[in-house]
């Protein structure tokens, strides 16, 4: 096993400190590994798809629309 150092904000160290139990070593792994199976799925779906980036911005588009409106009322 690699190690890789993160930085991460002291606050956030502080309130991870409070749970000194958790292994979060772990913790950033399954992140990870969650992660990338994310974008590995994503990354098949656009390889089969015959959407064009056009097409899904106009459909994006129409859809924030309605919502919009549903919104509204």
């Amino acid at each position: 096993m690699v190690n890789v150092t993160l930085s991460i904000p002291e606050d956030l160290k502080q309130r991870m400190d409070l749970f000194a139990e958790i292994n979060w070593s772990a913790v950033a792994r399954e992140a990870f590994d969650e992660k990338i199976k994310d974008l590995e799925f994503i990354k098949r779906f656009k390889a089969k798809s015959r959407i064009t980036e056009e097409d899904a911005m106009k459909w994006g588009a129409g859809l924030n629309k309605n919502l919009a409106k549903r919104r509204i009322k």
